[in-house]
């Protein structure tokens, strides 16, 4: 990760930073970028508190809380995790209501018969914010697996306080159409692991109740258009293939009957990039970027972004908007930051309209990403 040299590590509990911010160029507006907090290691997933403090998940294990450039001591009663591979305490979500109930949602690879699989757990925060209350699982995938890849892992919670979050094919790209398995799908549960009845296998025997589509390979991101509660997902393809879809209840994503990419090993997938009953992505990149988070761009800052999709990469380090026009239809990219950071795993639109960011490194790091106040 490149970093300012003015970076400054303090004693203690975390890293204090201090830093001019940096300057980059876009197309349409020049950006300012400043580490919030460093020191993280290997950093999933960001959420902004009511107070303006930030609550960072760290792979391992550990739930932080970043307040005035310092990080806590990692918070207590956090559930066990398996943190192997591409698997760990992974996402955080805040319920609507935090701001009184303190209720949040953690993802992380949970401990199985026969290994492990992606879970959801309900929690808590307590007032002092050094531990977590009432943990409760509330989802837990039906098969576990010993193989350490493809968690999903990303929700997004809709306005009435529900989840969806994606799971993987946990590496057996099989399970991905099979109705009968968690594996492979976007899933959706109230906040209290009930289950919705706008579901499209509630009360019937077509499917798990929980699943709401099916045939994604590796849903690292997952958000709700603000405007219009659109449902968005940025997942990973093998050779090739990433994908942008808005996945709708009781569709085929197509995985991996279908695909834009190839076998690590260079073989074709499937039967193609299209087939009768499996839905084409919204937005496709080959070769692959690797993406992290995807989120809807709706904030006063940046204006000229008004309805883009930006997607966080890992494996080309840079931050990807992909332009929308009025009907939502993406036609054309804009790769930004271009290896300035390192991998950047979460990306999360604040309510002021910043853009946060975070680096999945062994020194990871929390940055802000702003207009230049220049460019206003």
């Amino acid at each position: 990760m490149q970093l300012s040299a003015t970076l400054l590590l303090a004693a203690g509990l975390g890293a204090t930073v201090s830093a001019a911010p940096q300057e980059f160029p876009t197309s349409k507006v020049p950006l300012a970028v400043e580490p919030i907090a460093t020191g993280l290691k290997h950093p999933w997933a960001v959420e902004v508190l009511p107070d303006g403090a930030y609550i960072v998940t760290e792979r391992e294990g550990s739930l932080r809380i970043v307040r005035n450039g310092q990080l806590s001591a990692p918070i207590l009663g956090v559930p066990q995790v398996v943190a192997q591979d591409q698997g760990g305490l992974l996402d955080v979500a805040l319920a609507p209501d935090f701001a009184t109930s303190r209720i949040l949602f953690l993802t992380h690879s949970a401990p199985g018969q026969d290994g492990t699989g992606t879970a959801v757990t309900r929690a808590r925060l307590s007032a002092d914010e050094k531990s977590l209350e009432d943990v409760r699982r509330i989802f837990t995938m039906n098969r576990a697996t010993p193989n350490g890849e493809n968690f999903g892992a990303r929700i997004a919670i809709a306005a009435d306080g529900s989840l969806f979050f994606g799971t993987g094919d946990r590496g057996e790209p099989d399970r991905a159409q099979d109705p009968r398995d968690h594996a492979g799908a976007i899933l959706h549960v109230a906040a209290d692991g009930g289950i919705p009845a706008s579901n499209p296998h509630a009360g019937h025997a077509g499917g798990l109740p929980e699943i709401w589509s099916k045939g994604h390979r590796n849903p690292q991101g997952i958000a709700i258009d603000p405007k219009d509660g659109t449902l968005v997902t940025a997942e990973h393809g093998a050779r090739g293939g990433d994908e942008i879809n808005l996945p709708q209840p009781g569709r085929n994503y197509g995985w991996p009957v279908i695909s834009y990419g190839k076998d690590y090993s260079g073989a074709e997938i499937g039967k193609g990039t299209a087939r009768d009953g499996y839905e084409q992505p919204a937005y496709y990149w080959d070769p692959s970027i690797a993406p992290g988070a995807v989120a809807v761009y709706r904030g006063p800052m940046f204006p000229e972004w008004d309805g883009d999709l930006l997607v966080a990469a890992l494996k080309y380090q840079t931050l990807v908007r992909l332009e929308r026009d009025e009907a939502g239809a993406i036609h054309s990219e804009e790769r930004m930051l271009d290896g300035a950071f390192g991998r950047l795993r979460d990306v999360k639109v604040t309510p002021d309209g910043a853009i946060l960011l975070l680096t999945d490194e062994d020194d990871g790091a929390l940055l802000r990403v702003s207009r230049l106040p220049s460019s206003q």
